[in-house]
Parts: structure tokens; sequence; C-alpha cells
């Protein structure tokens, strides 16, 4: 543990959380069950965070979806260290009666060390389209209950353009922020915004599939510039 902590001293204030680097959007997938790896990196002054992630989810019903998965974390090229557990639930409150579809996501992160407590994070998720192309914006309220008192409640967004080209090439952007406090922001040099250009696609595999999705993403991650790449791989059966 102690090794973990000075590892992590390295890179002072990057976002660890996943959500910070993956679009959470809400789909219709009552009865599927899916195998979920993730992963990102950030570069900044020479350094180099990465934290893969693997996990199981499934569809319970056309509107609730639940993951669970784990969290692990690298250093500068050193080896995985466990950081966390997380379940994630994303409920669908319209389904197509309206010009866009809203769903509550919600999420607990629980971390290694048990004693520090959990983490909380809850928000609206909005997606429509126009023709073959699909919008995302999120917002999401963050907690850090690691300690007595707790920690504020922070603001974070996702937003995300995608263009159904083909099933398997869908070209796209994405862009990430963590702004502070959600009723006090932080000056905007302190503020974290990420953005940069992504690609989606499926492909059957019989009568599964395989979906997945990449980005580059350039900005500023606590007010120190940074360079990531994220991806995700679903094997849905």
């Amino acid at each position: 543990m102690k090794k973990f902590i000075a590892l992590a001293s390295l890179l002072p204030g990057l976002a660890l959380a996943d959500t910070g680097y993956y679009m959470v959007t809400a789909y219709d997938v009552e009865g599927q069950a899916s195998v979920d790896y993730k992963y990102w990196n950030a570069h900044y002054n020479g350094r180099t965070a990465a934290a893969p992630e693997i996990g199981i989810g499934y569809g319970v019903t056309s509107r609730w979806y639940t993951e669970l998965y784990g969290t692990w974390v690298k250093f500068n090229g050193g080896g995985a260290v466990y950081s966390e557990l997380a379940w994630q639930n994303d409920y669908l409150l319209t389904q197509g009666q309206y010009p866009f579809d809203l769903a509550i996501h919600t999420k607990i992160e629980r971390p290694r060390e048990r004693s520090e407590g959990y983490a909380l994070e809850i928000g609206p998720v909005l997606q429509t389209e126009i023709g073959r192309t699909q919008f995302n914006a999120n917002v999401f309220f963050q907690r850090d209950y690691r300690t007595e008192a707790g920690g504020p409640m922070e603001m974070a967004y996702q937003l995300q353009v995608k263009h159904r080209w083909k099933g398997w090439f869908q070209p796209g952007l994405q862009a990430f922020g963590e702004v502070g406090k959600w009723d006090d922001w932080l000056p905007l040099n302190q503020q974290s915004h990420r953005a940069g250009p992504a690609i989606f696609g499926h492909r059957d595999i019989g009568k599964q599939e395989l979906k997945y999705e990449a980005a580059y993403l350039i900005g500023r991650n606590s007010g120190r510039a940074a360079k990531s790449f994220t991806m995700r791989l679903q094997y849905i059966f």
C-alpha cells in the first residue's frame, strides 16, 4: 500500500474516475449479458498513469442495466495495483416517447482499503438523434465519502457526437471535464477539460456481438496539460 501511495504522488491531480474517460449511454439491452474491458492512460510531463478495468454487465429489464467491475492502476509502466470495486446502475426513464431519451446513472465505488469508505456518483444521461447522427450529454455529481465528514459535491460532464456510417466503423467526437464543486466552480485554469476524435463499431460473432470504441483526448487534467488514450471492448452474449 505504501508503494501505491508513493506512485500516486508522482501524478498529483490526475482524474482517476473512469467516467472521466468513458461515455455512459443507456439502451434497452434486456436479457443481454456482457464482459466489459476498459482501459485508459494519461501522459503529462513525461509521466504516465493507466487504469485497466474488467466487469460483468447485464440488462435486467428493458429500462435497467447494471454492471459490477474492478479497476487496477499502473504508474510509469509499473505493475498493476488493484484500486477499487464499482457497481454501476443506469435506469431509462423514457423510451422513445420524446425527441430525446433520459436515464439516471448511479455508481458506488469501494476502494481497495475498505476503511477508506466509498464514493458516490449520480446524474442524468441524455441522448437524441438527428438522422444517423447521435448526440449525448451527461452531467454527473460526485462525492467522496472516504472521510467522516465526506468531501464536497463536485460536478463532471460528458459530451459525445457519433455518426452511424457503417456498423463496423462510426466516427465521432468525445469530451469530458470536471469543474470542481457543483455550486462553486474552480477558476478556469484549474478545471479539467479533454476532447478528441473517437471511433465506434460492432461486429456479430455468431450469436454473440463484439462492440468497441476508442478515443484520443487532448486537454487539461486538474490544470495540467495531458494527453489520453481510451478504449473499451464489450463481448455481448
